[in-house]
This record gives structure tokens, sequence and C-alpha cells, in this order.
């Protein structure tokens, strides 16, 4: 039951990243734009970790924390480059 309800939640995510993906593409403003790359890198996490969830490994779950603090620092520059047009000061 374990294995149905994993491969449904990973089939849902990578059709959310797909879509969100459009939005990055297609996002008529920079912050919309930076909205969606956030919301990439947090499905990004939720794949990787119900990854490691079907093959019980704790590496994956590593790699999901190194991919938040990663993609918060990404997100906090580029808000700041939004704002300023000038990421260092």
């Amino acid at each position: 039951m374990l294995d149905y309800a994993v491969l449904t939640g990973i089939a849902l995510i990578c059709l959310s990243m797909l879509l969100v993906l459009v939005r990055v593409l297609r996002g008529p403003a920079l912050p919309d734009r930076i909205v969606a790359l956030d919301a990439l890198y947090v499905n990004a996490i939720a794949l990787i970790i119900l990854l490691g969830i079907s093959e019980s490994d704790q590496v994956h779950f590593e790699a999901a924390i190194l991919i938040a603090l990663l993609g918060f620092v990404g997100t906090v520059a580029l808000a700041k480059f939004a704002l300023r047009r000038d990421v260092m000061e």
C-alpha cells in the first residue's frame, strides 16, 4: 500500500514541477518567476524525500536539507535583486 502512495506522490510532484516550470518560462513578471523558482525547489525537496522513503536511504534526506539551504539563499538573493537590481552591496 505504501508503494502505491509513494508512486502516486512522485507522479503528482512531477506534474507539479512541470506546471511550475511552465510558469518559470512564461511568467509575466520577475516576481512571478521568483515565486515559481521557489515552488520548484520546494517540489524538488519533496521529490527527493519521497525517493528517500521509497529506497530507505538516509543520503536522500541529507540532500533534501542541502537543497533547502541553497534554495533559501537563492530565493533571498533573487528577491534582493528584484528590489534593487543589485545583489552585492
